[in-house]
């Protein structure tokens, strides 16, 4: 451990001497910390939602700090921070951080190496020019998990209506998320999500009504026990919770529809410190995370980290053919997938006012 860490600091020197575009001001003037104490650097996280094998490799003299719920990390990252703190959040609950005590993120050389993106949710879906306060280590879409139904499967190209099929009639689990569940009436409908004119289709108040009508529950979490348990004939979850239960449970099958889905996200983001002592960012194990042997144990626990396709095909080669395409989608598929930013006060009214009109509707 002793001589990764010796490693780890000649590297983030040499980057730094060697131009500095993955370091930045904010990371060479914390090397006055390397050698004057203080309180420890820590990363906040949700009990579980890092991969274990890269969450063991964090360096000293970091050290990881679970929290059972997101609600508690939000929580924690609320009160003033005596070190430097890395938060670990879904791009859902990070919106929930105040932006103002969010400091810049100098990972610049990092982002380069994903794919386009992971430009939009590393600005936290700012405008394009708004700083770096995330780094977006994962993403993900929304899939259909079907249990024993070899019929529902071979309609693939119905895509989201399979979830208006009658036999799905309180056997379907939806999320828990309303923005998510209205995102796929609107697909289901053949309407753009991130288009503002959709929500006024005439046909989308009833579309989302039959859709609600046939949900046994709304827990993308748990739900995935009804399912499991023959409760449940499908359940529609982040491909991150999907896949793992592909690779063990032959009873599991799952698509992402042509048409796309949300996208999902998992990000990195670093709460200011009080006082001026800060400890660098653990650039290298960031970069671990996106190369091999790390990358593999990324991707079987069902984190994909944004890289461009052509990085993230030799490890893909050792999956099996028919769950490659949930990993990475088609690039058309892709494209037609979308982000979840944040609302604007009158957007979230809409929203609300279609989603309590559906459920009276129910």
């Amino acid at each position: 451990m002793e001589d990764r860490a010796v490693l780890s600091r000649r590297r983030l020197l040499q980057l730094a001497t060697g131009g500095g575009a993955l370091l930045g001001a904010s990371a060479l003037g914390s090397c006055r910390w390397l050698g004057g104490g203080g309180p420890e650097p820590q990363l906040l996280l949700v009990r579980g939602q890092l991969p274990a094998a890269w969450l063991k490799a964090l360096p000293e003299p970091w050290r990881p700090r679970p929290l059972e719920t997101p609600q508690a990390v939000l929580q924690a990252s609320a009160s003033p921070q005596p070190a430097t703190t890395l938060v670990a959040l879904g791009d859902g609950w990070a919106q929930q951080l105040q932006r103002a005590r969010l400091r810049p993120l100098a990972v610049e050389g990092l982002l380069r190496e994903l794919a386009p993106l992971a430009a939009s949710p590393s600005r936290l879906f700012a405008p394009e020019g708004a700083p770096t306060l995330a780094f977006p280590w994962a993403f993900g879409t929304w899939v259909l998990l079907l249990r024993n139904r070899p019929d529902l499967l071979r309609r693939r190209q119905e895509g989201w209506s399979l979830l208006l099929d009658p036999s799905l009639r309180r056997r379907l689990v939806l999320p828990s998320s309303p923005r998510v569940v209205i995102d796929l009436a609107l697909r289901q409908l053949g309407l753009a999500p991130a288009d503002p004119a959709a929500l006024e289709d005439p046909r989308l108040p009833d579309q989302l009504a039959q859709l609600l009508r046939q949900a046994l529950a709304f827990d993308e979490r748990d739900g995935v026990q009804l399912l499991l348990a023959g409760e449940a004939d499908a359940a529609v979850v982040p491909s991150q919770r999907a896949l793992p239960l592909l690779l063990r449970d032959p009873r599991l099958e799952a698509l992402l529809p042509e048409s796309g889905s949300p996208l999902s996200w998992q990000l990195l983001l670093q709460l200011a410190a009080d006082g001026d002592t800060s400890a660098p960012l653990p650039l290298e194990w960031l970069r671990d995370g996106l190369t091999l042997p790390l990358l593999d144990r990324l991707l079987a626990a069902g984190w994909v980290p944004p890289l461009p396709p052509q990085r993230l095909q030799p490890a893909l080669a050792r999956w099996p053919q028919r769950l490659r395409p949930l990993l990475l989608p088609p690039p058309a598929v892709l494209a037609r997938c979308s982000n979840l930013p944040p609302f604007s006060p009158t957007e979230q009214r809409r929203w609300q006012a279609l989603w309590d009109g559906a459920m009276a509707a129910g």
